[in-house]
């Protein structure tokens, strides 16, 4: 019997440009890539939460895309009231919040006395970058990120993501993740494995 794994998929594979560049020149292209070489691996089934799937449609020209192969990807969304959680996630999200809020004020503060010297445009520009990387990066921020995370939990699936900050917590809840770097080349080796399997003799 030949074993199915799942994959889990996010939208920065077809977005960030320094990982969809092994599939497309751009977001459209990159995810008619993907599903090239998907429809070629029977031994691996693709899901995306309808969230994750909405948020992909805002970059793609849906009309370039073959309805045959989107069926490819299937649009499942997680089981959010059956899933449990150990509670000493829900401690440490907290636990960081709170971390990087304080983070934030100190950066805020010295933005403010910083406006004296650089003037009020170059402080703001200067604020709105150094709280970004304080509060957003490496963390979980969106409900899209929570629902790429639940179904790859639900599913005991490989998480492929470029989010750094959804990586983090599919280590901490033992989630397999995969370099989104490496995922052509694992598309490619799955294709290789399919075909030794299905002409293996039974």
């Amino acid at each position: 019997m030949v074993r199915v794994d799942r994959v889990v998929l996010d939208t920065s594979l077809f977005v960030n440009p320094d990982v969809r560049k092994y599939f497309g020149d751009n977001p459209t292209e990159a995810l008619e890539g993907f599903l090239f070489l998907a429809a070629q691996i029977p031994v691996l089934e693709f899901y995306m939460p309808p969230s994750v799937f909405r948020e992909l449609l805002n970059f793609i020209q849906k009309k370039k895309i073959p309805g045959d192969l989107l069926v490819i990807l299937h649009q499942k969304p997680p089981s959010r009231y059956e899933i449990s959680f150990p509670a000493f996630i829900l401690h440490e999200l907290v636990e960081e919040i709170r971390e990087r809020v304080n983070r934030g004020l100190r950066i805020a503060e010295t933005s403010v006395r910083a406006a004296l010297d650089k003037g009020a445009e170059a402080a703001i520009r200067d604020l709105r970058k150094k709280y970004r990387e304080a509060l957003r990066e490496g963390i979980i921020d969106s409900k899209e990120d929570v629902d790429l995370l639940l179904l790859a939990r639900e599913l005991d699936a490989i998480l492929v993501t470029a989010d750094q900050g959804v990586i983090t917590w599919a280590e901490k809840l033992g989630i397999r993740w995969l370099f989104p770097e490496k995922f052509r080349e694992f598309l490619l080796g799955s294709i290789k494995r399919a075909q030794a399997q299905f002409q293996s003799p039974p």
